[in-house]
């Protein structure tokens, strides 16, 4: 079953050095879907939280598999519109609509 679009989480303003999380999900997809957040239109990377993120100053920590794009200290460079798209290899693949977060 090809996913539905997905409905996301983004706060519209969030304090420096706090920690934020945004989430995206959708429930029809199956099998479940992947999620991939973008941010001012770029597909955001993968990361963990260890190795290469740190060098690349990296403040954040996506999960695929949840929807979870976790910053664990926000900073003004996270200022930004983020979307997500969730897909699972079936049908197209669906985003939520643009929502700004200002840092």
């Amino acid at each position: 079953v090809a996913p539905t679009t997905p409905v996301c989480e983004v706060p519209s303003s969030a304090m420096t050095g706090t920690v934020v999380e945004l989430s995206c999900k959708e429930t029809e997809g199956s099998p479940p879907s992947e999620y991939q957040w973008y941010k001012n239109g770029v597909a955001l990377l993968e990361r963990t939280g260890t190795g290469s993120a740190r060098a690349a100053n990296v403040t954040y920590t996506m999960n695929k598999k949840s929807g979870t794009l976790l910053f664990n200290t926000v900073t003004k460079n996270d200022t930004g519109e983020y979307f997500c798209e969730a897909s699972n290899g079936i049908g197209l693949s669906q985003k939520c609509s643009v929502k700004r977060m200002q840092v």
